[in-house]
């Protein structure tokens, strides 16, 4: 078994030991899961210290006949983009299953069950190079998740879940009809039945049939991200879910939707992802979502929901990214994925911190916090501070790359997505003005616990993830630059040929793989 397919299943194997633990045992139900949180983290470490940064195709590739009569693999591989989501989604999976400690007394054993499940629906999603295979992923990542908003959510929770499902499955099931056609294709003009992306990347179809793939595939991950106007189980889906559902859905699932459109929608219908009116659309549609997520933000009185809704805002800059179609902007969108996921997984955590206390998610509620709670007050402001794009943390990184991106694609796009970050800064500042300085108007308040020492390991992988990024960012751009580099010159061929910049680039072959110097932050 290759190192890719031991992180892969490793949390499956746990959850067979899971269920053999009796349901009333909560105590060791728990630890196990936990136990079985830092083993999937620990598997994904190999992957991390093995791979190759100078090689820009897949690594730790695996593949293996499963449904030979019509082509269907098992066939896994990473590159810089995926491995780093799959870290993500492995660190998430951590800090979701510890937070729960106190959250869930009710079906423990089906409770963690649903989250080590979900883990391996999205690693699959994110390893995955055959499309059914992809596919089924995709789909397994819908069930657990449905559970965990419909059995262990708020007073709305059947409504979330059956919203979210219904939204998540139309996308699929039209999704499915591009996969299908893209098979067709490559069948009637090789005579060989295959899923196999990079096999599929050869196909030759006219560009009506491209566009008509494109928009297939486009709502699928579309409502995944979800870009607007396909947001709407969004907030319904965070408000309603349990904390630890919460994290996971904003800090990974979210992602597999940009992320197909980075590993499919542009490498596989170049010319559809690179006309005009295409990019024109995409880029209105997320400008809109990112002005429309922050206003919303500044109007809401619960809590969680701002912070819901604030997905919808920095979502929108990781589509600006990828459609901007250049390396800064490709590149600016994966890190921004990256941060969302650190920086909103707090948040949401600080949400959740709360509610434990409180059982209220009304702003209103609050006020003064940081007299009673000093290190929750800290905590708290290093999240805002991380989402806000404050410079030597994270969440600046991603943004001021994705910035530099779309201002070469599109001045007016640029000018107002730097809208969006003030008003981010203004939501969040005045979150935390609110809820947390000033004096206590709310005598239930009074007497709040600070964090706990499990509360503040929950945090702490977090709080340094995030300054580590945002202190060097270097390790991480070349991870994902010669990844980045194929999809650039793969939708747009010659572009770095044309850059005087890097001359030598001339004379490198695309399928190569190019490396490029990504200007992030000031640092290369």
């Amino acid at each position: 078994m290759s190192p890719l397919s031991l992180a892969l299943w490793t949390p499956l194997a746990c959850l067979a030991v899971l269920l053999a633990i009796p349901s009333s045992q909560k105590a060791a139900i728990k630890l196990w899961a936990n136990v079985s949180a830092l083993l999937g983290l620990a598997a994904i470490l190999p992957l991390l210290a093995g791979f190759d940064k100078t090689n820009g195709g897949f690594q730790f590739v695996e593949r293996a006949p499963w449904v030979p009569s019509l082509g269907v693999q098992y066939y896994i591989g990473v590159d810089g983009i995926s491995l780093l989501l799959m870290a993500l989604t492995a660190v998430t999976a951590v800090v979701a299953t510890l937070s729960s400690w106190n959250a869930i007394e009710d079906r423990v054993k089906q409770y963690y069950a649903m989250l080590l499940l979900l883990q391996v629906g999205m690693l699959g999603v994110f390893a995955s190079l055959d499309f059914i295979l992809f596919y089924v992923f995709w789909e397994l990542v819908l069930v657990p998740m449905y559970f965990l908003i419909g059995v262990w959510g708020g007073p709305r929770k059947l409504y979330a879940a059956l919203k979210f499902f219904l939204y998540t499955l139309t996308g699929s099931v039209l999704m499915l009809l591009g996969i299908l056609t893209l098979f067709f294709q490559h069948w009637s003009q090789s005579g060989a039945p295959t899923f196999a992306i990079d096999a599929l990347l050869g196909l030759s179809m006219p560009f009506w049939m491209q566009q008509w793939v494109f928009w297939a595939l486009f709502i699928g991950f579309a409502i995944k991200v979800p870009m607007f106007p396909f947001h709407t189980w969004l907030p319904d889906a965070h408000t309603e879910a349990p904390t630890a559902g919460s994290v996971i859905l904003a800090a990974v699932l979210l992602k597999m939707g940009t992320y197909g459109f980075l590993r499919f929608s542009l490498p596989l219908l170049p010319d559809a992802s690179i006309d005009r009116t295409i990019v024109q659309v995409l880029v209105g549609l997320s400008i809109t979502g990112i002005l429309y997520g922050a206003l919303v933000c500044l109007m809401q009185k619960d809590w969680k929901r701002l912070v819901a809704y604030s997905s919808v805002s920095h979502l929108g800059f990781c589509t600006l990214g990828i459609f901007s179609l250049n390396p800064n902007g490709i590149a600016g969108s994966v890190m921004q994925q990256l941060n969302h996921g650190i920086s909103t997984g707090m948040l949401f955590l600080v949400v959740g911190v709360m509610y434990e206390r409180r059982h209220t998610r009304e702003i209103s509620e609050y006020g003064g916090l940081a007299h009673r709670m000093p290190l929750f007050a800290t905590v708290f402001a290093f999240a805002v501070l991380s989402s806000a794009g404050l410079p030597l943390l994270n969440g600046f990184v991603g943004e001021f790359t994705i910035l530099q991106g779309a201002f070469e694609a599109s001045r007016l796009a640029a000018s107002l997505a730097v809208i969006g970050v003030i008003l981010g800064a203004a939501y969040l500042l005045w979150l935390y003005q609110r809820t947390t300085l000033g004096q206590i108007t709310n005598m239930k308040n009074n007497h709040l616990p600070d964090l706990s020492p499990r509360e503040l390991a929950v945090f702490a992988p977090l709080v340094i993830w995030a300054f580590s990024i945002g202190l060097y960012p270097k390790p991480y751009f070349e991870m994902i630059e010669r990844p980045v580099a194929r999809i650039v010159e793969r939708v747009r061929p010659g572009y770095f040929q044309e850059r005087p910049q890097a001359p030598a680039l001339a004379e490198l072959d695309p399928a190569a793989a190019p490396a490029i110097r990504l200007q992030a932050g000031g640092a290369r």
